[in-house]
C-alpha cells in the first residue's frame, strides 16, 4: 500500500510502490525462493485518507483477485494472501482491524507507533520498521547523553504523535529529564494553533526541542517558523521527518539530530526505478500523471492541459525529487524486506527441500493463516540485513544516528554520524563516530581549530563537587538551587542529591569535595616541650609522695592531727594521681589511651575536689572569729553561739514605759553563767524586790530533788544526797574548761580559699587557651592546666605546714597552738 495525496503524486510513496514491483519480479525471476510459483499483487492508493485505506482493506479482504500466479495461469482461490502497508500509523490501526477477523497478515514498512505492537488488538500486523517504543528509548537516552535536562516537546496530533511522545515522556521522566511546555498540532489544524505551538518555541527557556512529528506535519510548522525564526534551537527529530530532504530547507534547523532507518544497499533497483520507458509510463495512469507533473508536458496528443507535448528526451536522471533519490535507501529497504518477508511465508508454506532441489507445489490451496502462521517463524537475510519478527511482530531496532549539516554551499545535507542498537548491553546502546554540528551560533574556535560546541538546556546549572541540590518549590526536579555542603561533609560528584559525612578519622578539604585522613599530630616525649611537662608531672608526683611521708612520719604530732590527717592522706593521694595522669596525655594517641587519658584525670580530680571540700565542710565547723565587736561561730549542727540582751520595761520620770538592756544571756559560757545582769531591774508594782513564784523551794547543799508524785517536774522534795556525786561533777567541769582552747589549725581555711582561687584562675583561662591552641598544643594547654591546678593545691594547704613541722618544731607544739590568735 503506498500512502499518496489526493490531488498530487508523493514521489516518496511512488518510490516506495516501484520497489514493492521490483521485489516481486525479483523473486518471480529468482530459482531458489519460490521456484515456479509467480507472485501477483495489487497496487491502492490510500491518498492518505483513513476513510480510503478502509475501502480498500475491505476490497482485499473481500477475495477479489489473486495474489500469486501458478504458471500462465491464474489460481482459482481469489483470496488475498498478505497485504503490504500502510505507510501511516493511524491507517494501518484501521486497516489491521478489518483484516484481523480474515487472518490477513498486514507487513508495514514505515507504520512506527508502539499501540500496534499489541497483539490482543492487532494480532496479524507485523512491521519491518522498528516501534516507536524504541525509537522513543532512542531520543530520551540521546536526549540524556548529551545532558539536556530541560527540553519542550512538539507533536503531531495523530496516533504517531501521540503515542511516540508518551512514550518518549515516559523513558524521559526515568532519565531525569524536566519538560518545559508539550504542544501539539496537525497540518489540518488552523494557523492560529500552529502560530501558537511556533510562538511557544519562541519565548522558551529550553534549547533543546523534540519532535515527534510526521514529515507533512513538521512542513507546516517550520513553515510557520521561517517567518519569524525563534532564537538559537537545537532540533531532536524522529525518523518520520529528519531524513526528509524536503525539510532541509529549513536552514535554521541547521544542526538537527535523530535517529533515521539504516540505508541500504538494493542491487539493480536504481536501474529499476530511473529506466522508465515511455510504453511503461503510457501503461499506468500513476506514471503518467509523474512524468507529466515532473516534466510539465503531456503524453497524449492533447496537449491543452500541460501546454506541450513530451518528445521523448525527457530523462528522470535529470530530476532532483524524492522519486529519484535513490543514493540512500531507508524506507525503501523496508518495503523491500516486507516484500521478501511474505515471499518467505509463502516458500516455506508450499515448498519443501529434497535433496539438492527445492519442490514448490502450485496446486496447493493456501489460507492467510497459514501465511500469518509461518511470518512468526521467518529467521533470513537480504542484502545483508537480517529479517525476523519478535513475539509482537517487530524486528530487532536499530537506528543510525543523524545529524544535519551545512555545506559549503550553506545547504543542509543529512550525515550519519552513529548508531542506536537496542540489542546491546544497557548503557552501550549509543556509539557516536563522528564531529556533530549543533544548532547554528553554537561555534567556538581552539587553536586554528573549529570545534562545534555542545549546547546547554538545563533549568538550573549543575551544582559543582562540594555542593548539593536544593529543589525550587513549587518547580520541577530539574529546577534547583546549590548549596554548599555543611562543616565536616562532602559531595565528590556533580548534581549531588545529598553531602557525605566523612568517617572520624577523616575531615574535609578545603572545598568540601574529598576526605582525607585527619593529620596524626601529638606531643611527643622526646621533644622540648614534652620533656619539661614530663619533668614537672614526675615532680609533683614525688612532690606529694615526699609530703605524704612527712606528714605520715610526723603523724602524731599537734599540727597533723589538728588538720584532719585522715583527709590529707586522701587528698595527697589524689594529687600523686593527677600528676602521673598527665603523663598520659604526652605520646602517640591511641583508642585505650584517648579513653584512659580523661576517665582517669575526671576520676582523680573529682576525688582532690571532695577531699579539699570535705576540709572546708571541717572548717566551716570550727570557724571561730570576731568581726567589729561581733563573735561569729558553728555548732555541730551549723548553728551559731546563741547571745541576747536582757530588757526590762521601766517607767521613766515622766511616767513614760520604755524598754532598758539591763543585761545579756550568752550560750557560750559555761552552765549556769550564761546570764549576767549589770543593772538594776524594776519588778512588779515597781518594786526592786524579785518576786517569788515556784512549786517548791529550792533545795539547799547536801539535799537533792525527788519529784512529786503526779505533779510536774518544778514539784519535788528535798531529800540529803549520798556521798561521791560532788566529785563527779567537779570533773566534767574540768574537761569542759580545757575543750575550750583546741587551736585554730595554722589559718588553714585562708590557704583552702586561695587554692581555689587558683584553680578557678587556671580552669576558666583554660578554654579559650584550649580552643585557639593549633594540634598538639592543645594537648600540652592540658597538661599545664592539670599541673598548675595541683601544684596550686598541694603548695597552698601542705607547704605551710610542711615549713613548720621542718624548720619550725618549735611552733607544733599544743602550747604554740593554743595560744595562737584567732582570725
Amino acid at each position: 500500500m503506498s500512502e499518496m495525496p489526493l490531488f498530487s503524486i508523493n514521489s516518496r510513496e511512488l518510490r516506495f510502490s516501484r520497489t514493492m514491483i521490483f521485489a516481486i519480479e525479483e523473486i518471480n525471476n529468482s530459482t531458489e525462493l519460490l521456484p515456479g510459483v509467480k507472485l501477483g499483487y495489487q497496487i491502492h492508493d490510500s491518498c492518505a485518507s483513513v476513510p480510503m485505506a478502509m475501502h480498500a482493506a475491505f476490497h482485499l479482504s473481500n477475495g477479489q483477485d489473486s495474489m500469486f500466479e501458478t504458471g500462465d495461469n491464474c489460481s482459482s482461490s481469489g483470496v488475498v494472501m498478505a497485504v503490504v502497508g500502510e505507510s501511516g500509523s493511524t491507517p494501518s490501526i484501521s486497516m489491521s482491524r478489518i483484516l484481523g477477523p480474515f487472518n490477513i497478515p498486514l507487513v508495514s514498512h514505515f507504520a512506527t507507533c508502539a499501540c500496534l505492537s499489541d497483539k490482543d488488538q492487532y494480532p496479524t500486523f507485523f512491521r519491518t520498521i522498528p516501534s516507536d517504543q524504541f525509537q522513543a528509548d532512542a531520543l530520551a537516552k540521546l536526549v540524556k547523553h548529551f545532558g539536556w535536562t530541560w527540553i519542550g516537546a512538539v507533536h503531531s496530533a495523530s496516533d504517531y504523535g501521540n503515542n511516540g511522545m508518551a512514550s518518549f515522556l515516559e523513558v524521559a521522566l526515568r532519565e531525569g529529564i524536566c519538560v518545559e511546555y508539550i504542544e501539539s498540532f496537525y497540518r489540518t489544524d488552523p494557523t492560529s494553533k500552529i502560530r501558537r505551538v511556533a510562538d511557544a518555541i519562541r519565548r522558551s527557556t529550553a534549547v533543546v526541542v523534540v519532535a515527534f512529528a510526521a514529515a507533512g506535519d513538521m512542513k507546516f510548522l517550520l513553515e510557520e517558523l521561517a517567518q519569524n525564526p525563534p532564537p538559537p534551537r537545537q532540533w531532536i527529530g524522529s525518523e518520520s521527518w529528519v531524513t526528509d530532504p524536503l525539510l532541509m530547507r529549513f536552514s535554521f534547523c541547521a544542526g538537527a539530530i535523530g535517529v533515521a532507518i539504516q540505508q541500504s544497499v538494493i542491487p539493480g533497483l536504481r536501474d529499476f526505478l530511473l529506466d522508465l520507458s515511455p510504453s511503461e509510463v503510457t501503461a499506468s495512469p500513476v506514471l503518467t500523471e509523474f512524468w507529466e507533473d515532473a516534466f510539465n508536458c503531456s503524453l497524449t496528443k492533447s496537449a491543452t492541459v500541460k501546454g506541450k507535448l513530451c518528445d521523448g528526451t525527457e530523462d528522470l536522471k535529470s530530476l532532483n525529487n524524492l522519486y529519484t533519490e535513490t543514493s540512500k535507501y531507508r524506507i525503501t529497504n523496508m518495503v523491500y524486506k516486507a516484500v521478501y518477508a511474505i515471499a518467505h511465508a509463502i516458500h516455506n508454506a508450499v515448498c519443501q527441500e529434497k535433496k539438492s532441489t527445492t519442490q514448490c507445489d502450485k496446486h496447493i490451496r493456501l489460507e492467510p493463516k497459514q501465511i500469518f502462521t509461518e511470518l512468526k517463524k521467518i529467521n533470513f537475510s537480504q542484502n545483508g540485513y537480517h529479517v525476523s519478527f519478535d513475539a509482537k511482530g517487530d524486528p530487532l531496532a536499530f537506528y543510525e544516528l543523524v545529524n544535519w549539516q551545512k555545506t559549503v554551499s550553506g545547504v543542509n545535507e543529512l550525515i550519519t554520524v552513529g548508531y542506536y542498537d537496542a540489542s546491546l548491553p544497557k548503557g552501550q546502546e549509543f556509539h557516536i563516530y563522528k564531529n556533530l554540528t549543533w544548532v547554528e551560533g553554537r561555534v567556538q574556535v581552539m587553536a586554528c581549530l573549529i570545534v562545534w560546541k555542545v549546547p546547554v538546556s538545563v533549568c538550573s546549572e549543575s551544582c559543582h563537587p562540594g555542593t548539593r541540590k536544593v529543589l525550587q518549590k513549587g518547580k520541577p526536579i530539574c529546577c534547583y538551587d546549590c548549596i554548599p555542603c555543611p562543616e565536616g561533609e562532602i559531595s565528590n560528584m556533580t548534581d549531588a542529591p545529598d553531602c557525605i559525612l566523612c568517617p572520624s578519622e577523616f575531615w574535609p578539604n578545603s572545598v568540601n569535595t574529598a576526605c582525607f585522613p585527619k593529620a596524626v599530630e601529638f606531643l611527643s616525649f622526646d621533644e622540648v616541650l614534652g620533656k619539661i611537662l614530663e619533668i614537672f608531672s614526675i615532680s609533683g608526683a614525688c612532690l606529694a609522695i615526699i609530703t605524704a611521708v612527712i606528714f605520715f612520719h610526723h603523724r602524731t604530732t599537734p599540727i597533723v592531727r589538728a588538720n584532719n590527717s585522715e583527709l590529707s592522706f586522701l587528698l595527697l593521694f589524689s594529687l600523686t594521681l593527677c600528676f602521673l595522669c598527665s603523663l598520659t596525655f604526652i605520646g602517640a594517641p591511641s583508642e585505650w589511651s584517648c579513653m584512659l587519658r580523661h576517665t582517669a584525670f575526671g576520676i582523680t580530680f573529682v576525688l582532690c575536689i571532695s577531699c579539699v571540700l570535705g576540709k572546708v565542710f571541717t572548717k566551716l565547723k570550727e570557724v571561730n572569729f570576731t568581726q567589729n565587736g561581733y563573735h561569729v561561730s558553728f555548732d555541730a549542727n551549723g548553728d551559731p553561739v546563741a547571745f541576747y540582751e536582757v530588757v526590762n520595761w521601766q517607767k521613766s520620770e515622766s511616767g513614760i514605759i520604755e524598754p532598758i538592756t539591763v543585761g545579756y544571756y550568752d550560750a557560750s559560757l559555761p552552765k549556769g553563767q550564761e546570764f549576767r545582769i549589770n543593772r538594776n531591774l524594776t519588778w512588779l508594782d515597781g518594786g526592786l524586790e524579785v518576786p517569788v513564784s515556784v512549786c517548791s523551794e529550792s533545795c539547799p547543799p547536801g539535799t537533792r530533788k525527788v519529784l512529786q508524785k503526779g505533779k510536774p517536774i518544778c514539784c519535788y522534795d528535798c531529800i540529803p544526797c549520798p556521798e561521791g556525786e560532788i566529785s563527779n561533777m567537779t570533773v566534767f567541769f574540768v574537761l569542759a574548761v580545757l575543750a575550750r582552747k583546741l587551736p585554730d589549725n595554722f589559718n588553714e581555711a585562708k590557704m583552702i580559699t586561695f587554692s581555689m582561687l587558683i584553680f578557678c584562675a587556671v580552669w576558666i583561662t583554660f578554654i579559650p587557651a584550649y580552643v585557639s591552641s593549633p594540634g598538639k598544643f592543645t594537648v600540652a594547654v592540658e597538661i599545664f592546666a592539670i599541673l598548675a591546678s595541683s601544684f596550686g593545691l598541694i603548695l597552698c594547704i601542705f607547704a605551710p605546714k610542711c615549713f613548720i613541722i621542718l624548720f619550725k618544731p618549735e611552733k607544733n607544739t599544743k602550747k604554740y597552738l593554743m595560744n595562737k590568735t584567732k582570725m
